[in-house]
């Protein structure tokens, strides 16, 4: 795989039982990658070390006056450096293609997890773990995967040449062989600390961008109330333990970068001090002692590659497990379903609340919840919430899901459901782009885009973003910034409403679509999207009486069943609670109202008992 062929088909189906299990599925499906950087390393730490050997062959050469010899071992000296620098260049460029594709892999496995799980992700794990896991933990887990072939090949070449220094001079060579190896265990009793404290980093750091991205979303709201200044000095605490942490986990490798200077220096200074005296005695050549020094001296480049591949692994390992258990997570139903791929069309019933949602009609549903509302929208989508899931797996009933046209959205496959039933919550994101590319959604193609922008009554949202982008005059080429942060809330909402109905799906599920639209846009909202929508089943959850004014069928929820059905005008004169929700009426207002009535209704008693003893006394006096 290479980086212009990204992305990739199929990314697969992850081990995600735990970190290090993820990691290594990583490392088997980047095979012929792992071996390309394998065979470049090895060329490349091969001729490193083979340059000791050269010097010693080149300084033997001048002590025995040999010109020929001397030539030779320029010519290979000339040889390893063409080596060396074809093998860096190799071992980069493929080792980067490792990281960056290795990357791309779990962007990917994320991406799809997301999509599969939807609102259900952020109800199961923190948004700024989310955003944490997608953004520099795909990084840690890409440098560690590359940087386990570059370790292979440092650890082969270590091994070949303390197995040459042995061959070549058995008096420094068995120093050096029992030494090296001393080396790179010195190390690994330091390492649980290490990774313990990399693991604190990483948690705090998880904490301060979660709390990060909660306060740039809600910033609007905390200017309003005057309250920015104190989740900016929340953050400045986080951020502080984020610093505190790093600093310590800093000085924790610290140490151990001391210890991999430290140990090999001493290494050095016994084998020159073995080797003078051996030199001295006539007992090796200077050529052969300059060999050993030199070959020691090199040794420490790819024993460098020690100390990096236990950073790489401490710090990529609660990346890979936050990864592994955001990949882990699953739908208690199943996403490829028990029928055929068809989308069903008929009346959308949920028998958990009762709610009916007859075939071609505008349904409005009341709930004095909102969440329980939002809920509801959810499972209508086929959505199932975290507690209905984990009902289900643990053995909950099955029939609970919801039924469109007699067929439970559970039996279907995902991509099934989700195109027959379409679900607008009520904080719908825009993307950036041009407004083309924002309405540029699957759809059946017989609501074009001009029609439910109408529907929507966008029109003062097109002469906004044509106002912002002078360069262009076609509203659909104007830009639509970050998540329309350039638009007001109304105007986002009737972007998305129109987004949604150029969709056409057979079911349409808006919560709250009208919650920040004036009551005059209002109306002619709910007028058009009900044209629009005609022969369409739609189901809207609202409050607003324009919009329940115009729907065919109002249903009432209340503590999660249907106890009211039947038209706005009719449910607002006969059903107190559905008066409550619709007006904002409070329990003192109502009692009052009630109370009202009950003193209206003695008086009329009473006056109709002085009128019946005046009449009384008119007919005795005739």
């Amino acid at each position: 795989m290479q980086i212009q062929d990204l992305p990739y088909p199929d990314p697969g189906v992850p081990d995600a039982r735990s970190g290090p299990r993820f990691l290594w599925w990583l490392g088997r499906n980047q095979l012929g990658g792992q071996f390309k950087a394998l065979a470049w390393g090895l060329l490349h730490f091969l001729a490193v070390s083979a340059l000791p050997f050269c010097v010693g062959l080149a300084v033997q050469s001048v002590v025995d006056h040999s010109g020929t010899r001397l030539a030779l071992t320029g010519a290979l000296m000339a040889a390893c450096g063409a080596c060396i620098a074809l093998g860096e260049l190799m071992l980069h460029r493929t080792a980067v293609t490792n990281w960056i594709t290795a990357a791309a892999r779990v962007q990917q496995l994320l991406a799809r997890r997301t999509a599969l799980l939807g609102s259900a992700l952020t109800r199961r794990v923190a948004a700024g773990e989310v955003v944490a896991v997608s953004t520099g933990d795909v990084e840690r887990i890409g440098w560690f995967v590359e940087s386990v072939s570059r370790f292979s090949a440092a650890a082969m070449t270590v091994v070949v040449v303390c197995v040459s220094l042995v061959v070549y001079q058995p008096a420094l060579g068995v120093i050096v062989a029992v030494g090296v190896p001393v080396l790179a265990v010195a190390v690994l009793p330091l390492l649980p600390r290490a990774t313990r404290r990399a693991d604190f980093q990483r948690e705090k750091a998880g904490r301060a961008t979660e709390l990060a991205s909660d306060t740039v979303a809600g910033l609007r709201v905390l200017r309003g109330i005057g309250g920015e200044e104190l989740f900016l000095d929340r953050y400045r605490r986080a951020s502080q333990e984020v610093r505190r942490a790093a600093v310590r986990s800093a000085r924790m490798w610290s140490a151990i970068s001391a210890i991999q200077v430290l140990l090999p220096g001493l290494l050095m200074i016994a084998v020159v001090w073995r080797g003078a005296q051996l030199a001295r005695d006539g007992r090796i050549e200077v050529g052969e002692l300059v060999t050993v020094y030199s070959a020691v001296m090199l040794l420490t480049y790819p024993l460098r590659h020690f100390e990096e591949i236990a950073m790489a692994y401490s710090f990529s390992r609660p990346s890979a497990r936050r990864a592994a258990r955001v990949l882990s997570l699953e739908r208690a139903m199943d996403s490829g379903g028990s029928r055929a791929a068809e989308v069903p069309g008929g009346d959308l019933y949920d028998p958990v609340t009762g709610l009916l949602a007859p075939e071609g009609r505008f349904t409005a549903v009341v709930c004095g919840d909102p969440d329980a509302a939002g809920l509801l929208a959810e499972r209508l989508g086929g959505h199932a919430s975290q507690q209905g899931e984990t009902a289900r797996a643990e053995g909950g009933p099955r029939n609970a899901s919801v039924v469109l046209g007699g067929v439970p959205l559970d039996e279907l496959p995902l991509e099934c459901a989700r195109t027959a039933v379409l679900v607008q919550d009520k904080d719908p994101v825009l993307l950036s782009g041009s407004l083309r590319e924002l309405l540029d959604v699957p759809a059946s193609g017989l609501v074009s885009a001009e029609a439910a922008l109408s529907a929507a009554q966008c029109g003062d949202v097109l002469d906004a973003l044509t106002q912002g982008s002078l360069d262009t005059e076609d509203p659909m080429d104007a830009r639509v910034t970050e998540r329309g942060r350039s638009l007001s809330g109304g105007q986002r909402q009737r972007l998305a409403l129109a987004r949604s109905l150029i969709t056409d799906p057979e079911v349409l599920v808006l919560d709250e679509p009208t919650s920040a639209v004036d009551s005059h846009t209002e109306a002619r909202i709910a007028d058009g999207v009900r044209s629009l929508r005609a022969g369409r089943t739609t189901v809207v959850f609202t409050s607003s009486p324009l919009l329940l004014d115009h729907a065919h069928r109002v249903v009432l929820i209340h503590e999660g069943e249907v106890v009211a059905v039947g038209a706005h005008r009719e449910l607002v004169h006969s059903e107190p609670r559905y008066r409550a929700v619709v007006t904002r009426e409070t329990e003192e207002e109502a009692a009052a109202e009630a109370a009202d009535r009950t003193a209206l209704g003695a008086v009329t008693v009473d006056d109709e008992a002085v009128l019946d003893g005046v009449l009384e006394e008119i007919e005795e006096t005739a």
